[in-house]
């Protein structure tokens, strides 16, 4: 059989720590489980290349976590970077939507940030990484994801651990990070967290304007993975009233099928002039009480404002990254209707049992959620998947670990 550097490399670690009598010391093993010298992990190597790469498994401290990937799903900030290395990470392993099974536990890891108990075993999530958490505790909890020092696996620079992100076999969980116990959700359940996260964030953000309501006429624009949860979650909140609008007839009919009472393809309007007199009619003529942007797209970031009635409000959740600027009329668009605006940024650890609540709430009324998943691959074929995303085939795509 064929052993290569990495692998001789790996093994001569661990034997040299089994002389040391450190191998075990620091960490909890899972005995029942064979954890591997080496791993592989999907590297973004440069713009638009995903390479499959061997790295040892490096032994944790004891703060930190091994977990085993089970799959992670592909965000649009993974899209951008693979595109064109915004962040300027490359070489990096992305993935930040994902979720496995702790294998070895350091010996101060006890609780999740939740306070459960954590063991060899459980199914787990992450949210952020607090480089400082002397900050965060001291700041409003509400405006933590505010915090210039805080990041998440998967936009980590590479190391020399190198498992710093989801796209991967393993991944190791550093000291301060924040991370949650689900093993009461199935793994299509548990793809869907941080991006239901990021909605439930935003909906938080919505509800300070007390402008968000049962009764409210809610409109959501752009029905990518975002826009589908934020439609499912007004739906579980009771708001009766939901307008829909995208320019792809698939994912309004997913639109629909999560509670969406009115969808409007964008396409089959000739101008912007023409869509708006259509919110209108639909709106007894005045306009949506609350809307959320949820494109990248600048013109839809212009055109949000005309859908929103005089003393109405509008939570702007789409621009994750710069994406360009829009153009909108301080008179017509603000002063004149009096909106009230907020924007959201990510989410906070506070969000997440939030989050849970609303997946498990939206299974038991019969929501399709799970269905946004459309697409899985495997870890040698992440670049196709990038390709599909690309495309706007499916919905949500999502990376599965089979080993």
């Amino acid at each position: 059989m064929e052993t290569n550097q990495v692998q001789i490399e790996a093994i001569i670690k661990q034997v040299l720590m089994e002389m040391q009598g450190t191998s075990n010391s620091k960490e909890g093993i899972n005995n029942n489980q064979r954890i591997p010298n080496t791993c592989k992990a999907a590297v973004l190597t440069d713009i638009q290349k995903i390479e499959v790469k061997e790295f040892p498994i490096p032994t944790i401290s004891e703060d930190e976590i091994l977990v085993k990937v089970e799959g992670c799903g592909v965000c649009g900030t993974d899209l951008h970077e693979y595109k064109g290395d915004p962040f300027n990470l490359i070489p990096v392993v992305l993935g930040h939507e994902g979720t496995g099974e702790i294998v070895k536990l350091g010996k101060n890891v006890k609780i999740d940030s939740a306070g459960k108990p954590v063991k060899i075993g459980d199914k787990i999530v992450t949210s952020v990484i607090n480089k400082a958490p002397e900050d965060a505790a001291a700041v409003d909890p509400s405006k933590s994801n505010l915090l210039e020092d805080t990041n998440v696996y998967g936009l980590l620079p590479d190391d020399e651990y190198h498992l710093n992100g989801w796209f991967g076999e393993y991944i190791v969980l550093r000291k301060n990070s924040t991370f949650f116990q689900v093993n009461d959700m199935n793994l299509n359940q548990r793809l869907l967290i941080e991006p239901a996260a990021v909605v439930i964030h935003a909906v938080e953000r919505a509800k300070t304007t007390g402008l968000l309501k049962f009764n409210s006429t809610a409109l959501v624009q752009g029905c990518g993975p975002i826009g589908l949860l934020l439609i499912a979650v007004l739906k579980t909140m009771g708001v009766l009233n939901i307008i829909a609008i995208d320019g792809d007839d698939q994912r309004l009919a997913m639109a629909k099928g999560l509670g969406a009472t009115k969808i409007l393809n964008f396409k089959n309007y000739r101008s912007t002039e023409e869509l708006i007199s259509a919110v209108k009619e639909i709106t007894t003529g005045k306009g949506c009480d609350f809307a959320f942007q949820c494109t990248g797209v600048p013109q839809a970031a212009s055109n949000i404002w005309k859908f929103v009635k005089r003393g109405g409000g509008l939570c702007e959740v789409g621009f994750f990254v710069d994406n360009g600027d829009c153009t909108i009329n301080p008179h017509w668009d603000i002063c004149q209707k009096e909106i009230t605006v907020v924007g959201s940024w990510i989410y906070t650890i506070q969000d997440y049992p939030t989050t849970f609540d609303f997946l498990k709430r939206a299974n038991e009324i019969g929501l399709p959620v799970e269905e946004l998943i459309t697409h899985r691959f495997s870890l040698e074929e992440l670049n196709e998947a990038m390709e599909v995303n690309m495309r706007l085939e499916g919905i949500k795509v999502a990376y599965v670990n089979n080993r």
